[in-house]
């Protein structure tokens, strides 16, 4: 029997990352499980344009922690226990670090599903984590077949 007691959704608030938060809060309502609802602010920088403003550690920090209250609604959320941390890192890195310390079960994670030129480049934070967590990975695309109804 597959018991699932914990499980964490990464987020980097993007359609992906809400299309894989419908997947996990459906099995946190069959399994009765705890959400872990996780954005990891990326040190250092890469995503102010350049010559543009640099959003300071602290505004990232204050925009995640908003973010973070937003991104399930309380009628979503109904009696399930929710989770909401960020922490400063890289991305897949201090995922796989959270899932190890926090005995996560599961992780559900948005993918953007690049083509293969902007994976070269940019890498794949969904991929990474797939190859070296020690707990099952479901990865979601917002355009794929959906199993739960919005």
């Amino acid at each position: 029997m597959i018991s699932l007691q914990q499980i964490l959704i990464p987020t980097d608030l993007s359609e992906p990352s809400l299309a894989a938060t419908r997947y996990a809060l459906e099995f946190a309502r069959r399994f009765q499980a705890r959400l872990h609802l996780l954005y990891v602010i990326h040190e250092p920088p890469y995503y102010a344009p350049l010559g543009g403003y640099m959003p300071s550690r602290d505004e990232w920090s204050a925009f995640a922690d908003t973010a973070l209250q937003n991104w399930i609604s309380e009628e979503d959320i109904g009696h399930l226990e929710v989770v909401r941390e960020k922490v400063v890192g890289h991305p897949a890195t201090s995922i796989l670090e959270y899932a190890q310390q926090h005995n996560i079960d599961l992780i559900v994670m948005g993918t953007h599903g690049r083509t293969a030129l902007a994976h070269l480049v940019l890498g794949s934070v969904a991929e990474n984590v797939v190859r070296q967590s020690r707990c099952p990975v479901l990865t979601i695309r917002p355009d794929q077949h959906n199993f739960v109804m919005p």
